[in-house]
């Protein structure tokens, strides 16, 4: 299998055409952005990370029924994907009220939901992925209805696996990002599942894991992604 030309390149990741019209290259970035490319920085060795956690998750997930777009490892900072149409709608599962939500709804950081939230957003940096509901989605033609159904019933599915998994590992899975595309004619779970995209909060101490350390000049934004991925390997709390 060899890398092709690039065919798109984005904030956090590099996707090469291979000699399979089906299949991808994927090379995962360094690169950090926030608040939809305003800020920008770099995050030493975060492709690394997001790589190796993202195949982990993408694995778990897949032996538990989540069909997702990971086929194997490449290298430290590349894997091999199953080509997809994105759907150009982006999922934010909500456990916890913190972010933009918290902001929205005045609520505290650390507010626990009674019960989980699905958010979903125009998937435009253009327009900074506007927050969008079921009306706009089929008037736009996003997604089709059953598309969405499918999606909304993989991101519950996905957040319970996902909630307990992390829970296990004495973190707070706080809120994530998910990605779908169609990958012959089906919808498939895609993009990466990481600190980039997952809020993570130690269970303990609450003290933040994710991008968001970046996001707010918090410092130690490497121990936190090294962090997770230590724990996802099984090296203890």
């Amino acid at each position: 299998m060899e890398k092709g030309k690039l065919l798109y390149e984005g904030k956090a990741k590099k996707v090469y055409a291979t000699g399979e019209p089906d299949l991808y290259w994927t090379e995962f970035k360094d690169d950090a952005t926030a608040f939809n490319g305003k800020k920008k920085g770099t995050i030493q060795d975060k492709g690394y990370y997001n790589n190796q956690i993202s195949a982990i998750l993408f694995q778990w997930l897949e032996e538990r029924g989540i069909e997702n777009h990971f086929v194997k490892l490449l290298s430290d900072r590349e894997m091999l994907v199953k080509a997809l149409k994105i759907i150009p709608v982006e999922v934010i599962a909500r456990n916890i009220a913190a972010g933009s939500l918290a902001k929205r709804l005045g609520l505290e950081e650390g507010t626990e939901l009674s019960r989980p939230v699905l958010e979903f957003c125009y998937k435009s940096d253009e327009l900074d992925d506007p927050m969008i509901n079921d009306y706009h989605i089929a008037a736009l033609d996003l997604a089709t209805a059953e598309q969405m159904q499918g999606i909304k019933k993989q991101a519950w599915e996905i957040n319970q696996l996902l909630t307990k998994r992390f829970k296990e590992l004495g973190i707070l899975l706080v809120d994530f990002k998910l990605e779908f595309g169609l990958h012959k004619g089906k919808v498939i779970l895609g993009d990466e599942i990481s600190p980039d995209t997952c809020r993570f909060w130690d269970a303990e101490t609450k003290e933040k894991l994710d991008k968001d350390r970046f996001r707010r000049d918090m410092g130690g934004v490497e121990d936190a992604y090294q962090e997770i991925y230590r724990r996802l390997k099984g090296e203890g709390n």
